[in-house]
């Protein structure tokens, strides 16, 4: 049975500000408590009968796992160039998927703990045919166009509510208390990982109980940027309409080819914000 984790880092044990994932001394702590609570879903997933675990690395550069470190009974998908962005590697042969480590949606709940989708420099709200969903709803919605079902979440407490509105099956591990966007009460990450293997370990034992979760096409994505300049470069794409001027939409014909559709748009986007050719030498 194999089972496929999407790891993110704003919602993995001990994180409670941005600054702790960008300031260089304070990241390479951070890399460490990701690939343990990592770790904790593997050995979680492992003991509740998963044979193949693949982990997708997911967050900013895709690279931040510490392979050296990582259980050595699953492989590591890592590096930024990826057309299925979080999900890169999953297909039809998975039995379920975790979230781990992952965070609310930009425009949701202002209590969960550095909240965003996807990209926090352009994005500022995503839609899809017409529900807002953050990384983990959509990401669940790919997978079940896969057939592949949502299995386990940990983050935030507030994440963990936010997600249970749309999947409300899902086993979830609780690593800290939202105090703030930018605060939190955390607990000791042994703590945090403990609830992680026992959570998800519960998770892959009742894997026959759950369902995907299946959009039918077509597939309408509404996204709204947060500068003009971003929503109208997206329009170099034939198939997106600017609906005003930061927001666009488009249609496609199932949920992976709108899911590559989307993450397009948000690539054009982010290379737009500061001007396309901007660092760019003639």
């Amino acid at each position: 049975m194999k089972v496929f984790i999407s790891a993110d880092m704003e919602g993995i044990s001990g994180v409670a500000t941005n600054q702790q994932l960008k300031t260089p001394s304070e990241y390479q702590r951070f890399r460490k408590l990701m690939t343990a609570d990592v770790n904790a879903a593997i050995d979680g997933a492992i003991n509740g009968g998963a044979t193949e675990v693949v982990v997708a690395d997911g967050h900013g550069n895709m690279s931040n796992i510490l392979i050296e470190d990582l259980d050595t009974r699953a492989r590591l998908v890592s590096g930024s160039n990826r057309v299925m962005c979080q999900l890169e590697g999953l297909d039809d042969s998975f039995a379920g998927i975790m979230f781990v480590g992952h965070h609310g949606r930009e425009g949701g709940s202002d209590l969960t703990v550095i909240s965003h989708t996807l990209a926090g420099v352009c994005v500022n709200e995503m839609k899809v045919n017409g529900k807002i969903v953050g990384e983990t709803e959509l990401n669940a919605y790919v997978a079940g166009a896969f057939g592949v079902p949502p299995l386990f979440i940990s983050g935030d407490d507030a994440y963990i509510k936010e997600v249970k509105e749309t999947l409300p099956n899902v086993e979830s591990a609780i690593t800290k208390r939202a105090v703030d966007r930018f605060a939190a009460e955390l607990i000791h990450p042994e703590t945090a990982q403990d609830a992680i293997r026992q959570k998800s370990e519960a998770a892959v034992q009742k894997v026959k109980e759950q369902k995907p979760v299946t959009l039918n096409g077509p597939i309408t994505f509404e996204l709204e940027f947060k500068g003009p300049q971003q929503a109208k470069m997206t329009t170099t794409l034939p198939t997106v309409e600017l609906i005003s001027p930061k927001k666009i939409r488009f249609t496609c014909n199932d949920m992976v080819e709108a899911y590559k559709h989307m993450w397009a748009c948000v690539i054009i986007a982010i290379t737009a914000t500061n001007g396309v050719l901007g660092n760019v030498n003639a």
